[in-house]
């Protein structure tokens, strides 16, 4: 029985179905049939955009869903297609192939495999900690650069023009040679795709005032894809537009998909593997994010590392459908949301839906426009790009600003994985170069209190036996040689000292290094005749301390607090108040 309840800790499906009711079905039911309304067009788009087949968006809209809604843990995370993964599959995926268009599709299915398989391993050996290592100024540079080249790469079909590149040099030359022979009539759906697709958008607002239901309003404020692609093939099948050039989605497979491995060498397995580690990561930063975001709404808790598994067994199931990589799509999400979606029981119903689409309906597309799906691609991502941020940065943190700038650049003047490598190298370079410079600040007591205060900020009261210092950093290899010299030269600096008080409030680890350089330190200012002594050291660093020699060696004390030691060595001047 043990064993059982701990395989069902895997199953978040085994709790909500427990308590299942007929109200739950109806807000799942009616939300997943507008969320599979909304993702048909979202998974051709975006199936365009990894550069793979049509019918991979839907392929990549069934047993994904159904996966994550029983082992996910959020009740309204809308998991697809969506544009960054599908954008980092393209690059990732044509850098392997280099032309070869099997290659490339095999290359894009394993690493949405690859990612599932990384996700998995992340959720049992519990490393969504690694997720940390991506910066919010670092992912808003990403974002922002993964958008406009997106915006940027889908310009050749709405100007039906052939253009190509891997970053926004090459685009932009592939696009300046041929932009006089742009296609006005694709030029001319194009435009009508982005009007149908902003005036939901402007509608939004007003809809969400009016006395319709939340989930009509929101729907509807969410219908621009809708639109575009009901009246755009429709232009396209009755004035026969495929024969004046305009480019369309043509035949579409119907059926479910067959489950396979793709079928790579060794060599080139290896070769994505970076990649779809950072597909991994970049995808389960988005998803994790909007479904914590929404839990908080409506009081529900997420567990990262279920959500781990979720997602990458969506990923694995993608990649054996013979799709692309999937993650969780922001405007599936607050249209689920908005719609009324009670329980994960909406994604298994979205995939069903899908499933019935690529069975029954899929003759429906096929005088659907590519300008349509690369309309609905640009108009989704263009809220993504956040160049503003940098300003702000500059003016709170220059470093965070200089990552996210070097991000931006990263990705957009070499290629998509080469900046995220960029901006997570160069976040971790400035926090180790921070830490390793952590403020300093010699303390004396505020009078009439037993607060103690940086001696530079306040009219505080300093003796001439105790040197007190307060390090605002936990303590490293980084930082821990640097410090021990600038603790004894400030000693030194003041003949009349007889005990320096290192206050410890601050200082949260120790790591083998820093005990070293303080058993040094003691050391140092033992031989020069001074003392040195901790004070207000938490609990979990003092249980370190205790596995060490530090403690047997200290030439003094460790006390309780910063009062309670200069009072002992007689550096308090005035008694105060009580």
């Amino acid at each position: 029985m043990p064993r059982a309840l701990h395989l069902l800790r895997w199953l978040p499906a085994s709790e909500w179905l427990a308590r299942y009711t007929r109200a739950d079905a109806a807000g799942d039911g009616l939300a997943a049939v507008i969320v599979t309304i909304l993702l048909v067009p979202q998974g051709l788009a975006y199936a365009l955009l990894a550069g793979m087949p049509p019918e991979t968006g839907l392929y990549a809209s069934m047993l994904p869903l159904i996966l994550y809604g029983l082992f996910g843990t959020s009740s309204s995370l809308s998991v697809g297609p969506a544009a960054l993964t599908s954008l980092i599959t393209a690059s990732a995926a044509g850098a392997l192939a280099q032309g070869d268009p099997q290659l490339f599709i095999q290359a894009a299915i394993g690493m949405g495999l690859l990612s599932g398989v990384f996700l998995i391993a992340m959720a049992v050996l519990r490393l969504g900690w690694l997720t940390n290592l991506l910066s919010h100024p670092v992912i808003i540079g990403f974002v922002s650069g993964c958008a406009i080249l997106i915006a940027g790469s889908q310009l050749k079909h709405l100007l039906g023009i052939e253009a190509d590149g891997e970053n926004v040099l090459q685009l932009g030359r592939s696009l300046l040679a041929q932009l006089n022979h742009s296609h006005w009539l694709t030029v001319g759906i194009s435009t009508i795709a982005i009007v149908c697709l902003l005036i939901p958008k402007q509608l939004a607002g007003p809809l969400k005032r009016s006395p319709l239901p939340g989930w009509l309003s929101a729907f509807l404020g969410k219908s621009g894809p809708i639109l575009a692609v009901l009246i755009t093939t429709v232009l396209a099948f009755f004035f026969h537009l495929e024969q004046r050039g305009l480019a369309i989605v043509g035949g579409i497979p119907s059926g479910l998909p067959h489950l396979s491995a793709p079928r790579m060498d060794w060599g080139h397995w290896k070769t994505l593997i970076t990649p779809a580690l950072l597909l991994a990561l970049i995808g389960f930063v988005e998803s994790i994010s909007l479904a914590q975001a929404l839990a908080a709404r409506r009081r529900e808790r997420i567990s990262p590392n279920r959500e781990l598994m979720g997602l990458g067994l969506a990923n694995l199931a993608s990649g054996l459908s013979g799709s692309f990589a999937v993650t969780g799509s922001f405007s599936r999400t607050t249209v689920s949301f908005d719609a009324g979606a009670r329980t994960p029981m909406t994604g298994l119903l979205t995939g069903i839906g899908i499933a019935l689409v690529a069975l029954f309906f899929t003759g429906l597309f096929h005088a659907l426009p590519l300008a349509t799906l690369a309309a609905i691609i640009v108009v989704g991502i263009i809220p993504l790009i956040e160049l503003g941020e940098i300003r702000h940065l500059w003016q709170y943190s220059r470093p965070d600003s200089v990552a996210m700038l070097a991000t931006l650049l990263g990705v957009l003047l070499i290629n998509v994985q080469t900046g995220l490598l960029i901006g997570v190298g160069l976040s971790v370079a400035l926090f180790l170069w921070r830490t390793s410079q952590p403020h300093v600040a010699e303390v004396g007591q505020v009078p009439g209190t037993q607060h103690f205060r940086n001696i530079d900020r306040h009219d505080a009261i300093v003796s001439d036996q105790i040197l007190s210092i307060r390090v605002d950093e936990s303590l490293y290899f980084g930082n821990a040689r640097p410090l021990e010299d600038l603790l004894y030269d400030r000693a030194m600096a003041r003949p009349g000292v007889d005990h320096v008080v290192l206050m410890c409030s601050a200082i949260n680890h120790l790591d083998a290094s820093a005990v070293e350089s303080l058993e040094s330190l003691n050391q140092r200012l033992k031989d020069a005749g001074v003392s040195l002594h901790l004070s207000e050291v938490k609990g979990p660093v003092m249980d370190r301390l205790k596995k060490t020699d530090l403690l047997s060696v200290l030439s003094g004390q460790v006390f309780l607090s910063q009062y309670q030691a200069l009072e002992a060595l007689g550096g308090v001047r005035t008694t105060p108040d009580a």
